[in-house]
């Protein structure tokens, strides 16, 4: 199916959301090696022609959510979750094809020799979310997992199960989760009292846990407090939690129903219950808080990936409507409020894609051994799942709304990308706890002043290809001097959102104006990012007066959106016979 237009109603079924997206394209290339750039590069043009194959099985996914069987039809207990087909293919082309669990921990995706770098896993997941998003919880807990039973588990431990973690045959591969919400413990860890008894020699775990996505998983992070530990995080524990014991019985726990959700309705969340469950301690005693920190990291990381992905699916089909429909004899782009609401759109998804891209680079460099980068990576995190998580749902609720009653309409999907870009603020930690978080890497870890050093570094790297900067700088210090306050003075609780958002405008505009100076090399670039950079600056990080009037800024937005439009390589569409 190719693009069509009926009747005034635009569809863009068809297009591939690599070709259409030539900021992706400079991005790539910006991120990426040679070596990799090379090789991911078809893959990512290959997922991109996917786009539509893989949202017709989303809908399907969607419409036909997970089921819970408990017992045979003879009445023994067989607790089974039944996955619609549409699903499991969905699983076939990224655990399978290609290899998202997989790649950033072994060689051989792709051919590639070594584990693949960040970036190219978070390129490729922001394509497919711009399809499926429920999938892609199971696809980084089973990522994020691995990542945390390599870099705390035994030896025996990961011997024994990285093979099946990071396989990509569907028959073998093993599918992670993460255990840890309580009834009594939400967003406050610390009040766990699942309780792990070392029994003959083994560890057994007792105890709800409350929220439990993907709960039929082959292997399960889980937090428990041994029998008379400390009290708050400090006496917690982590442990692996098998499905399937290694003589094959079923390990003693229980699913006691799946969650109805607003969304991410395609991937299984529910409830269990731990009567006595084998599991296999992960690291040292009573540090489990710090350990699985690591993994809810990635997930935070994760979860801005997937949401940047939703809202470049939001403004690329928002783009292609105003392009393609009329309304007064004209076309919606080329009225004014359109015009502005399209601006604000825009700006805010390449925040966030410029965020996470960046992060994906600090994440890199962190993992090789880089201190400072470590301390960069530990703020950029909170603030990505913080403010590009909440930007997604406003982004997403504009893009229905500029489809129109269509989008209100389920064979769409901008109801489904817009309940699914909910998840992202709440899941691993609210808005809330998230900006705490923020406050809190500032106050304890320095990895506020770590943040700042970084961006210096980097606006004075854009500076020198000619890049007048001053103005952001100048923001990025307010912005850093206001979150300090704020983090140093408990008085000041109150405002940790609005300093964290300050920050978070003042990195992107950075990262925008650096991306910039960086792609000036590459042939056929138009200079947009160092455009975004000036937008972020004058609509997100200077005062205006909200009776004033016209904006000064009006003629330069004019212009960055128009070169959006003319950039985006949108085929054009057939009108349907």
């Amino acid at each position: 199916m190719s693009a069509q237009i009926h009747k005034n109603i635009p569809d863009s079924a068809g297009l591939n959301a690599f070709d259409a997206d030539r900021a992706l394209q400079d991005l790539a290339w910006l991120y990426l090696e040679k070596a990799d750039y090379t090789r991911a590069l078809p893959e990512l043009k290959r997922m991109g022609s996917l786009t539509q194959q893989l949202e017709e099985l989303a809908l399907t996914a969607d419409k036909n959510p997970p089921t819970l069987q408990i017992r045979a039809r003879n009445g023994a207990d067989l607790e089974r979750i039944h996955k619609h087909p549409a699903y499991v293919e969905l699983e076939r082309y990224a655990f399978g094809e290609f290899g998202l669990a997989a790649m950033s921990h072994r060689g051989g995706v792709f051919g590639a020799p070594d584990k693949l770098p960040p970036m190219v896993k978070y390129a490729l997941v922001y394509l497919f979310v711009q399809a499926e998003f429920g999938l892609c919880c199971p696809l980084s807990m089973t990522d994020s997992l691995t990542r945390t039973l390599v870099k705390f588990g035994s030896e025996e431990l990961v011997n024994t199960y990285f093979d099946q973690l990071t396989s990509q045959d569907m028959d073998t591969v093993f599918q992670g989760s993460m255990f840890m919400t309580e009834q009594a413990a939400g967003s406050d860890v610390g009040a766990i009292d699942t309780t792990a008894r070392l029994e003959d020699g083994e560890w057994k775990l007792y105890g709800d846990k409350w929220f439990c996505s993907n709960p039929d998983a082959a292997l399960g992070m889980v937090l428990a407090r041994p029998e008379g530990g400390d009290a708050g995080t400090r006496g917690l524990s982590l442990f692996l939690l098998p499905r399937t014991l290694p003589d094959g019985s079923k390990n003693a726990y229980r699913i006691l129903r799946l969650k109805e959700k607003m969304g991410t309705k395609s991937m299984a969340s529910g409830e269990i219950t731990l009567e006595g469950a084998t599991a296999y301690l992960v690291g040292d005693p009573g540090q489990g808080f710090k350990q699985m920190t690591d993994m809810i990291n990635m997930s935070r990381l994760a979860n801005g990936v997937r949401s940047a992905g939703l809202m470049r699916r939001a403004v690329s089909e928002a783009l292609f409507i105003s392009k393609n429909r009329t309304a007064f004899g004209k076309r919606l782009i080329d009225l004014p409020l359109m015009r502005r609401q399209l601006m604000k759109m825009l700006v805010t998804a390449e925040q966030g894609r410029s965020m996470v891209f960046h992060t994906a680079k600090v994440l890199q460099a962190s993992d090789a051994g880089d201190a400072k980068m470590a301390k960069v990576l530990r703020i950029l995190t909170p603030l990505i799942k913080f403010r590009t998580c909440r930007d997604a749902r406003k982004v997403a609720g504009d893009a229905m709304e500029v489809r129109g009653g269509c989008g209100y309409i389920e064979e769409w999907s901008d109801a489904r990308v817009l309940r699914d870009a909910h998840l992202g603020s709440i899941w691993e930690g609210t808005s809330n706890i998230v900006a705490l978080d923020v406050a809190r890497a500032t106050r304890r870890e320095g990895a506020l002043d770590a943040l700042f050093d970084y961006c210096s570094t980097l606006l004075t790297e854009a500076a020198s290809k000619g890049l007048m900067v001053g103005d952001i700088l100048e923001r990025l210090t307010r912005s850093v001097d206001f979150l300090n306050a704020v983090a140093n003075d408990a008085d000041r609780e109150g405002e940790v959102r609005a300093a964290a958002s300050a920050v978070y405008n003042a990195v992107s505009a950075t990262v925008l104006a650096w991306e910039d100076a960086q792609l000036s090399d590459r042939a056929g670039y138009a200079g947009d990012r160092l455009a975004l950079a000036r937008a972020v600056v004058a609509h997100k990080l200077t005062a205006t007066d909200p009776l004033s009037g016209t904006e000064t800024h009006e003629a330069a937005d004019a212009a960055l959106l128009d070169r959006a439009l003319a950039e985006a390589e949108l085929a054009t569409p057939v009108a349907a016979q």
